[in-house]
C-alpha cells in the first residue's frame, strides 16, 4: 500500500505540476536521448568512404523501384484528406484540393515534425478558402489520424502474429508475449469494426462531434491506412542490403514499429528515433550497407516531397496572389465552382470565404 500510495502522489504532483503535455516533451526528450546514445555506439566508428561505396552498390532498378513505391504511398496519403472529406459531409471540396492538402501536410509535418500542429495549419490554410472553418479542419485531422492509427494496428498485429520474432527484435519481449499481443490488436480491431456496425457511433460533444464511419466504410479505411504502410514497408525492403535475407513481413513489423517510435518522439522526421531502432532491430546488416539504404529512403520520403510541397504551397499563393486596390489588399479565393472570387479585405477569414462562395454563385 506505501508503495501504491507513493506512485499515486508521484503521479498527481507531476500532472498538476509538470501537466500532461509537459510530461509529453518530457518522454520526447528522453526517446530522443536514448536514441542519441544508441546512434552513438552504433556509429561512431562508420566510415564515410564505405557509406558511399554501399550507395554506389546499390542496384539502379531497385533504387527506381522504391521511389516509385513512395510515390504511390504519397498518393494513397491524399485518399486519407478525401475519405474524411467524405465522412463529415464536405462533398463539394474536389479531389485536387484533397490531394493538395492531404499531399502537403503529410509532407511538410513529417519533416517539420508535431504533425497534429504543422499538418493541421498547412490544411487549414488550403481548406479555408473552400469555406472550411477550424472545427471542420479538426474533423479531417481526426478522421485521417484514425485511419493512420487503424492502418497501424492492422500491419501490426498481423505481423507480429505471423512473425513475433520480428517484434522481439526491438521490444526485447518474449516471442510468445508478441504474438498475444498481436492477436489482441486485431481482437481489437475485429470488435471496433462491429461496434461502429451495430449503430451510428459519435465522438465529441456540443458543436465539436464526429460520427464514425460505419462498418463497411471502416473496411476502407483501414485498406488505406494498410496500403499506405504497406507500400513505404515496401520502398524499405527494395534498398535494404542483399544479404543476409530477411522476410518482408519481418521487416515490415521493424519498419511501422520504428516508424511509430519516430511518431512519437515528434522530431523532424523521426531523425535519430526511426533511424536508431532500425539499426537496433537489425543487427545483422553492414552498418555502412543500411546507412546507405536510410539516406535514400529519407532522400525520398522525405527531402524530395518536402521540397515539392514548398513548390506547390508557393505556386498556390502566386496563383491565389494579393492585387492592391486603393492601398488595400484583396485574396483570390477559389469558389465550389472553381471560380477565382476577390475581396478587398486585409484578410480573408474562413467566415468570409464561405459568404463570398456563396455571393460568387448567385
Amino acid at each position: 500500500m506505501g508503495v501504491r500510495s507513493g506512485l499515486s502522489k508521484v503521479w498527481a504532483f507531476l500532472r498538476d505540476k509538470v501537466g500532461l503535455h509537459g510530461l509529453g516533451l518530457v518522454a520526447s526528450l528522453a526517446v530522443m536521448a536514448i536514441a542519441a546514445v544508441a546512434l552513438y555506439r552504433m556509429l561512431h566508428k562508420l566510415s564515410f568512404a564505405e557509406v558511399m561505396k554501399a550507395l554506389g552498390d546499390k542496384d539502379p532498378l531497385h533504387v527506381g523501384a522504391a521511389f516509385v513505391l513512395v510515390a504511390c504511398a504519397y498518393l494513397t496519403l491524399t485518399f486519407y484528406d478525401w475519405f474524411a472529406l467524405k465522412t463529415i459531409g464536405k462533398d463539394a471540396v474536389p479531389y485536387r484540393v484533397a490531394a493538395l492538402a492531404g499531399f502537403c501536410s503529410y509532407s511538410i509535418g513529417h519533416n517539420v515534425g508535431f504533425t497534429v500542429f504543422t499538418g493541421g495549419s498547412v490544411r487549414y490554410r488550403i481548406y479555408s478558402a473552400w469555406g472550411l472553418g477550424a472545427i471542420d479542419v479538426a474533423k479531417i485531422c481526426f478522421i485521417a489520424g484514425l485511419t493512420f492509427w487503424l492502418g497501424n494496428l492492422s500491419v501490426l498485429g498481423l505481423g507480429i502474429t505471423i512473425h513475433p520474432e520480428a517484434a522481439t527484435a526491438v521490444d526485447r519481449l518474449p516471442p510468445m508475449v508478441n504474438r498475444l499481443i498481436g492477436i489482441a490488436a486485431l481482437v481489437l480491431l475485429a470488435a471496433y469494426v462491429v461496434w461502429v456496425s451495430l449503430a451510428p457511433r459519435n465522438i465529441g460533444r456540443s458543436s465539436w462531434f464526429v460520427t464514425l464511419p460505419a462498418g463497411r466504410s471502416t473496411l476502407v479505411q483501414m485498406g488505406i491506412g494498410i496500403l499506405d504502410l504497406s507500400l513505404c514497408a515496401a520502398a524499405m525492403y527494395m534498398l535494404m542490403p542483399a544479404q543476409p535475407y530477411i522476410d518482408p513481413v519481418s521487416l515490415a513489423v521493424v519498419f511501422v514499429t520504428a516508424t511509430l517510435l519516430g511518431f512519437a518522439s515528434h522530431t523532424p522526421g523521426g531523425l535519430g528515433v526511426f533511424d536508431a531502432a532500425l539499426l537496433l532491430a537489425l543487427p545483422q546488416f553492414d552498418v555502412n550497407e543500411m546507412v546507405g539504404a536510410l539516406l535514400i529512403f529519407r532522400l525520398f520520403y522525405y527531402i524530395v516531397p518536402f521540397a515539392l510541397a514548398l513548390t506547390l504551397l508557393g505556386f498556390r499563393e502566386i496563383r491565389l496572389g494579393t492585387f492592391s486596390f486603393g492601398g488595400r489588399k484583396a485574396s483570390q479565393v477559389p469558389t465550389a465552382s472553381g471560380e477565382a472570387a476577390v475581396e478587398a479585405a486585409p484578410a480573408l477569414t474562413a467566415d468570409k470565404a464561405a459568404d463570398l462562395a456563396r455571393r460568387a454563385s448567385r
